[in-house]
Formats: C-alpha cells, sequence, structure tokens
C-alpha cells in the first residue's frame, strides 16, 4: 500500500524503510551515539529520546578531558585548563544561541530548567492588585504548573484564581491557536504573564510561539516558554517572535545526560537593561568587578543574558551538553526538522494502515504542528501494549491512563525502526 502526501509518497513494505534509510544523509550520525542493547546484544529500538537522549560517543572524551585537568591542574584549571573553567560558559553561548534563533548575548546556559523559570519570573512576573494573572496550558507539565502556583503563591494571590488555564474545545485534545489568542485579548486587562511550553509534552502539539507572543504583546504582558520539548526538537526564532523570555532543559533531544544543564533566553531589550530587578548571585555579576569581595559590594549586572547566573559553571555537567552541540550545529536544525518531518508523517502512515477502533494518535497530522513525537492513545488494553513494547525491545514511555508517546527522532533513529516499531505494534491485539 501506499500513501502521496505533502512529505512525499509512503509504502508500507520493509523494503521501502531501508530504501529511504539508504538515502538519508542524516544517516551516518546514528554511529556518533551509543544505542542500548538487550541482553541478546540487539539493539533496542530507542524512541525515548523526548524524555532522554542517547550518549554522545565523544561526550566521555570532553568529560575525562576536565577530570584530567582536575586531576593534573587543580584550581590553575580555571584559566589553564583545555577548556579554562573560569569561561566554560561561554563556549556553549553561540551554538545554543544558534538552537534556539538567538544572538548569543541573549543566551546563558546554566541550573535546571524549573530553577531557570524561577529565576526569570522573579524578574518577568510583576504583578499588581489588579493584574496578576498568569495563564498556562492546561496539560502543562506537572513542574510547571507547580512554579505556577507557587510564584503566585510568594507574591500574595491565590492561586485558582490567578492561575488562567487555556483548554481544548469539549470532545478535543489539542488547543487551537485562535482560542489561546482569544483567552489572552479576552483576560488581557487581568494579565501580568502568558506562560505556556513550546511543545505540549502530552500531546507533541507545536505551539504557534510567534502568534502567542505577538498576542501578548497586544495585551500589555510578558511572555515566556518552557521549550524542554522544543530546543533541539523544533527550528525555534525566539529573538525574532520577540519573546520575552524561555528556559530549556538539555537531557532530552539535546542528548547531554540525565539532569543535565539547562539554557535561559532573555530578550536583548531585557538581557541589557541593567535596572531590571532579579536575583543576584556572583556569576551574574560583571565580571571586572566580580571578584572584589567586601561588605559594601553592589551587585553589578553584566549587560547581557548572564546577569541570571547565580553561581559558577558546573563543569563535569556541562561538559556532555560541549559534544552535543557541537552535533547540532555540524547537522544543522533546518536539515534536522526536514528528517524529522518524514520519520512521523512515515510512522503516521503506518498506524493510519491499522484499525482506527485500536489507535487515535492524539498528536496534530499537521507537520508544523508536531515535532518528533507521536502521542498514541489506545483503546484496548493499553498497560500490556506498553508493556508489550517493551518486552519486544521497544524503548517508549506510558503516560496514564492510555497513552504511549513516541519520540522517533532524527539524530539516532532510523525509518527502518519506525517501520519495525509499527509491526510490533500492529501484532497488539
Amino acid at each position: 500500500m501506499t500513501d502521496s502526501g505533502a512529505q512525499g509518497s509512503y509504502q508500507t513494505g520493509e523494503e521501502f524503510a531501508r530504501a529511504l534509510d539508504a538515502a538519508d544523509p542524516l544517516s551516518k550520525w546514528r554511529e556518533a551515539f551509543h544505542v542500548p542493547r538487550r541482553p541478546d546484544g540487539r539493539e533496542v529500538l530507542y524512541f525515548c529520546g523526548n524524555s532522554l537522549g542517547l550518549q554522545p560517543r565523544s561526550a566521555r572524551g570532553i568529560v575525562a578531558q576536565e577530570l584530567n585537568d582536575w586531576a593534573t591542574l587543580a584550581v590553575e584549571g580555571h584559566f589553564r585548563a583545555a577548556r579554562p573553567w573560569y569561561s566554560y560558559h561561554e563556549q556553549v553561548r553561540a551554538p545554543a544561541a544558534r538552537l534556539v534563533g538567538a544572538a548569543p548575548h541573549e543566551v546563558v546556559c546554566m541550573n535546571g530548567l524549573t530553577v531557570n523559570l524561577h529565576l526569570l519570573m522573579s524578574t518577568f512576573y510583576r504583578p499588581s492588585p489588579e493584574r496578576y494573572g498568569i495563564l498556562i496550558e492546561g496539560c502543562a507539565f506537572p513542574s510547571d504548573l507547580y512554579a505556577v502556583r507557587s510564584q503566585l503563591r510568594l507574591r500574595g494571590f491565590e492561586a485558582d484564581r490567578g492561575m488562567i488555564v487555556a483548554s481544548p474545545r469539549s470532545g478535543e485534545t489539542t488547543l487551537r491557536t485562535e482560542d489561546v489568542l482569544g483567552l489572552i485579548e479576552r483576560e488581557g486587562p487581568r494579565l501580568a504573564l502568558v506562560m505556556m511550553s513550546g511543545v505540549n509534552y502530552f500531546t507533541g502539539q507545536v505551539f504557534d510561539m510567534r502568534a502567542i507572543a505577538a498576542a501578548a504583546r497586544r495585551a500589555g504582558c510578558a511572555v515566556g516558554f518552557d521549550l524542554a520539548h522544543a530546543a533541539g526538537n523544533v527550528e525555534l526564532a525566539l529573538h525574532d517572535w520577540d519573546v520575552d523570555f524561555a528556559a530549556w532543559c538539555s537531557y532530552k533531544y539535546l542528548n547531554s545526560g540525565p539532569g543535565a544543564v539547562a539554557g535561559c533566553f532573555i530578550h536583548e531589550r531585557h538581557a541589557r537593561d541593567l535596572s531590571l530587578p532579579r536575583l543576584g548571585g556572583w556569576w551574574g555579576n560583571d565580571p571586572r568587578t566580580r571578584f572584589r569581595m567586601h561588605l559594601e559590594a553592589e551587585f553589578k549586572p553584566v549587560a547581557s543574558a548572564d546577569a541570571w547566573q547565580l553561581s559558577n559553571p558546573p563543569i563535569l555537567a556541562m561538559a556532555p551538553l560541549v559534544a552535543s552541540l557541537q552535533i547540532f550545529d555540524a547537522a544543522g536544525m533546518p536539515a534536522l526538522r526536514s528528517k524529522s518531518r518524514r520519520l512521523t508523517g512515515y510512522l503516521q502512515f503506518l498506524l493510519d494502515q491499522m484499525p482506527s477502533q485500536r489507535y487515535t494518535v492524539i498528536t496534530p497530522r499537521e507537520p508544523a504542528a508536531r515535532g518528533c513525537q507521536l502521542s498514541i492513545l489506545a483503546h484496548h488494553r493499553p498497560r500490556e501494549l506498553h508493556a508489550e513494547l517493551e518486552s519486544a525491545g521497544v524503548v517508549c514511555d506510558f503516560r496514564e491512563p492510555n497513552v504511549v508517546r513516541v519520540a522517533p527522532t532524527p539524530l539516532y533513529n532510523t525509518f527502518h525502526e519506525v517501520w519495525r516499531f509499527a509491526e510490533i505494534l500492529a501484532r497488539h491485539v
């Protein structure tokens, strides 16, 4: 069977999948990663990059370099290491900025995702008694909900009244852009902040960040995005979209290891505004006065996103990020996004061949409205389905009550793996 669509013609046969791989210019990047193996030595089908990306083979050497420099140089490694530790964060600034569509001075890599969201909201959530609401999508990742509720309570507002929730229409699973924009317009007089995901973790829906940012600007409120599932997954243009701030983790699509250092974007109109209130720390201070340690020392923020740093960079945690960003720079997000659309389009095509009463894909069908992930709602024995997938060597995840999330990522997944996954899924009864 064949299908012809926006992403080209697809066929159901195995040889077609192998032909797609043979023609794939990005296929070489799979060898840049360690793929886990089953006890019998066969590689697993790893579709969980939306939760934890695979380890780049180059990461071990970069981490080892830092350990060697620590052993041989000790404190002098801050300035004499192969990658001096004092300025370590600076070497990931430019590639991280290219990844999210920003200028280097608008980006800093530091902390964890939710820590960064709190730091950024301490600056950009400036409520008043009349205007204190925070808009967020209803199916946001729980940590974002915790952060928003706690920010409201810290400022003396009731969380239930201050949180304005964007929800799908009755009977639908994803948000319509026009509904989000309409909600921002209606609630504008009491909105202080729009704080949404770039890509929803549960459905895999890509939100129209440009349109949402423009609507927030018209409403006179700040706008920020959690890009945990967007960075390294979809093309971003945060500066041009006029986003106020954003934060992302780097352990998912960015393949930088469990609990890896996160990233921040602050638009240059804010990053260079030294009058903005913020939580200060010594590494956000102007480097020229950073080491003037006396009781009268005043915090003097550097005129860039670096000003939101609190502490010196954790070198061993940042080393894998160096490896990952080198790969993204070499592969290029336009090429990766193009392959990603073909991978998910192919998987959608194969799922469409199965009886509709068995599975429903709740991720949007439009290629521009989804990234790597397809969320598959199982109508029959969902827990058993996930267990069968695991026993067959598939690594993906399960979300209550009945959704299997599958993320074929373009750096290391193949079309043949997608075909094999669909074959395993078709056997579930």
